[in-house]
């Protein structure tokens, strides 16, 4: 009897299975695979004017709804484009690229996806073209962990380039580790004039070099000539640097204060800037320095503030490497990427805040007289604990009256 209820039971148990199974696939939609057919896929691209996507759709049920869907590799924003596809199953959408979507020399993935009879889905591969700035006949030099490009100067200029970004891939290294990664692209224009005119195509605007981290990708401005080595020991490791840090820190390199990122990569400049000096000097005399917490976000956009605030980076990370070290540069930086907030990151791998490191570095590299300064900060809650010991005090003398009063009604 058992053995009869335990065939039944698993009879029944078979059946309710294949029942929830099917009930399960009728809910989900259907994946169309087979019956859709891409073909003649092709990017075609005006380099910062308008990029250009085609492809041929043949299904054998009706096309309820298409769609273009495109990312740059390395961000998570997708974005949708509604497609028509006309009667023979062609498609072209022709996209835009003034709005800034596409980074110079970025990678991009693209798809399609449609909606079919029987709400059916598909999704087609990924296809992938590579955004480059076709406009220059760019020579290449590869080798140490970089591919670079270039477009006016013999190859000596190219080999003086690479010898940079070697120097300033080992002067990084000095201040953290540098995990493995690609090859790092670096791209050098003829003029900043180039330069802008490529960056204000991707809806950006820069003074100077540009690196985007998250592509492994360096832009700079160099033209061949007396002045070529300067530059390049001077921009090239500095931009260099943007990138290594983001590869140490990944997606969390958006929590680090722009003081300290922009600080960090005037450290491993061959030639420092010779105007943070003057700029330095002339704004501590005047008083007119920015505070260090004004300069974790942003810097500000106009030229002679922005100088500032790139000089008190470079000069305020440049006290905290003599004064604590690589090793607890590295505890600052893990700090920040954990989350932390301007002032918490400091007090948490340093010890003293933001405020206090900010009348220390003053003092120390400026020579700035900040006594005055803190004492004024202070002043409120001096202030208030007088008022605090004031009152009982003033309370008890009057008690003190009147008890003597008391004591003595004769004196009244």
């Amino acid at each position: 009897m058992r053995s009869k209820f335990l065939s039944r039971f698993s009879v029944r148990l078979v059946a309710i299975f294949i029942c929830l199974t099917c009930l399960i696939g009728y809910a989900l939609p259907v994946q169309a695979q087979s019956e859709v057919n891409v073909s003649g896929v092709g990017v075609t691209y005006t380099f910062g004017e308008k990029v250009t996507f085609s492809a041929k759709i043949n299904t054998q049920s009706p096309i309820q709804g298409a769609y273009l869907l495109f990312q740059v590799v390395g961000n998570q924003n997708t974005h949708t484009i509604p497609l028509t596809i006309n009667s023979s199953g062609s498609t072209s959408y022709t996209y835009p690229v003034q709005n800034g979507l596409l980074p110079p020399f970025s990678r991009i993935s693209f798809w399609y996806h449609l909606l079919l009879g029987n709400s059916a889905t598909y999704d087609s591969p990924h296809y992938f073209f590579q955004y480059n700035d076709d406009r220059f006949p760019w020579q290449p030099v590869d080798g140490n962990g970089f591919s670079l490009y270039w477009y006016e100067g013999d190859t000596s200029f190219g080999q003086a380039a690479k010898d940079a970004a070697v120097a300033g891939y080992q002067s990084v290294q000095k201040l953290f580790p540098i995990p493995a990664g690609d090859p790092i692209k670096i791209y050098i224009y003829a003029s900043s004039a180039d330069l802008q005119d490529t960056l204000n195509m991707s809806g950006s605007t820069w003074v100077g070099g540009h690196a985007n981290p998250d592509l492994g990708v360096v832009l700079v401005s160099i033209a061949p000539g007396a002045a070529q080595s300067i530059e390049m020991e001077r921009q090239i490791p500095h931009e260099l640097a943007h990138v290594l840090l983001y590869r140490l820190t990944g997606s969390a390199y958006a929590n680090l204060p722009t003081w300290l990122t922009e600080g960090i990569a005037s450290q491993v400049e061959e030639y420092p800037n010779s105007d943070y000096t003057q700029v330095l000097t002339a704004s501590a005399q005047a008083k007119t320095l920015l505070p260090i917490s004004d300069l974790c976000g942003p810097f500000p956009p106009d030229a002679s503030r922005a100088i500032l605030a790139y000089a008190e980076s470079d000069s305020f990370v440049r006290y905290l490497l003599r004064t604590y070290g690589a090793s607890d540069l590295q505890a600052l930086i893990r700090a920040y990427a954990n989350g932390l907030s301007c002032d918490q990151g400091v007090v948490r791998a340093l010890g003293p805040s933001l405020a206090q490191l900010d009348q220390q570095w003053q003092q120390a590299a400026l020579g700035q007289k900040v006594t005055g300064v803190a004492f004024s900060n202070l002043l409120p809650y001096l202030i208030f604990l007088g008022l605090m010991l004031i009152i009982p005090v003033w309370r008890l003398g009057l008690k003190h009256m009147k008890k003597e009063k008391d004591d003595n009604p004769k004196a009244g």
